[in-house]
């Protein structure tokens, strides 16, 4: 939590679109750290510890809102949006104070990436451009895909806690392997109304097909299952697994907007991507997942549903409709794994696990533009973010 969440990674907090407008906060971790990112009444972002200078409670109990100022419940200090002290009751008794001193600890660093806000414990970290590398142009590929270039998140979230450590969902987010025997039932569920499509490919020697995973450096990774789907117009809409109410709205957009239909449709199903970004963000299909850990054997995983400018109402509420379907008939089935995982894991004779596939199999890499081109079920993201994780423990600077 000190090395990892607070040292040289930039640790991504929030999206600016949930502080739309100045004197806006949210509350967030860095690591198990309570914090505050706020907009200040000139629409500048900080990110605050949310423990008030005095005995260390929490100034905000609210998870958003607006505000100004926020005052301690406990003993009323008051501090600025901004963690300026500004207020203490009854200070003589403090004797000479310097309220400088004793505003709320900042974080370090803040800094935007086309709406994405990340924070950083170290003055001396690269910029988060240089920090994100090579995941940079599938971040951009991901919010490109909206019309007008921009994702805006939902005003509530979706989330799961799991028994087990923060690591364990990491490793699953890149993990091609286990998709057709660990949603198995997803799969089944969906082939009850027709093919089952979206993800029965993983099921298809998926090695022998046309995905491929990506290790980008500084811990990040990215599978691409879009050549499973093809590039036409339409292909991603018409692999989608099978949806209740579906074929009124795609009647209605096909009949409303004629040729441009298959690329509207297109957008209401996901990216198509799995992009890890070290330590804590995942984009997955449409959705922002972020990795929160609650102990070493307790995390929270939340999932962002977005939703996009520039496209009929019709394809905003199927949207909606694509990004409730795997946090609650998929995750389940991860999380399920991820606590069993860490019960195995207790057993102190068995001390190690296999990270190793692809480890051998040369003809599966390759190098492309300074990133490392995988077989969809390698395990070579795992072994490319526990090096960067301890990169992180040895304190090492590069």
């Amino acid at each position: 939590m000190v090395k990892v969440f607070g040292g040289e990674s930039w640790v991504y907090l929030a999206h600016e679109s949930q502080l739309p407008q100045p004197n806006a906060f949210v509350s967030v971790r860095m690591g198990l750290r309570p914090v505050l990112v706020t907009r200040d009444r000139h629409g500048g972002l900080h990110a605050i510890f949310n423990r008030c200078a005095h005995r260390a409670a929490t100034v905000c109990r609210e998870e958003s809102g607006t505000a100004k100022s926020f005052q301690c419940p406990y003993h009323g200090w008051t501090f600025k949006n901004n963690g300026e002290l500004v207020g203490v009751p009854w200070p003589q008794g403090y004797g000479e104070m310097d309220r400088a001193e004793f505003g709320l600890t900042r974080v370090t660093r803040v800094e935007s990436y086309r709406g994405f806000v990340f924070g950083t414990m170290n003055a001396d970290a690269p910029s988060v451009e240089e920090w994100l590398g090579h995941a940079r142009p599938w971040l951009d590929h991901w919010l490109d895909r909206a019309p007008e270039g921009e994702v805006l998140l939902g005003s509530a979230a979706y989330r799961m806690g799991f028994r087990g450590n923060w690591k364990l969902a990491y490793d699953n987010a890149g993990d091609g392997y286990h998709p057709s025997f660990s949603h198995r039932s997803l799969l089944e569920m969906a082939s009850r109304m027709g093919e089952s499509k979206d993800m029965s490919y993983f099921g298809r020697t998926p090695d022998d097909g046309p995905m491929v995973s990506y290790s980008l450096g500084n811990g990040h990774s990215v599978i691409d299952q879009r050549p499973a789907h093809g590039d036409e117009p339409g292909s991603f809409w018409r692999n989608q697994r099978p949806q209740p109410g579906r074929e009124f709205f795609e009647e209605s957009i096909r009949a409303e907007h004629g040729d441009d239909a298959d690329r509207l449709l297109d957008l209401a199903i996901g990216a198509q991507i799995n992009l890890s970004i070290f330590p804590n963000l995942l984009i997955i299909g449409n959705q922002i997942q972020v990795i929160e850990p609650l102990a070493v054997d307790r995390t929270q995983l939340t999932w962002h549903a977005t939703r996009i400018g520039g496209v009929p109402d019709e394809v905003s509420i199927l949207r909606m409709r694509t990004q409730e379907d795997f946090p609650a008939f998929g995750e389940p089935d991860d999380q399920a794994n991820f606590e069993e995982a860490q019960r195995g894991l207790a057993a102190p004779e068995a001390e190690w696990i296999l990270m190793n596939r692809g480890l051998d199999v040369t003809e599966w890499q390759s190098l492309v533009d300074g990133v490392i081109v995988t077989a969809v079920t390698d395990e070579l993201h795992m072994r490319s973010y526990y090096d960067e994780w301890l990169r992180r423990m040895r304190e090492e600077v590069r």
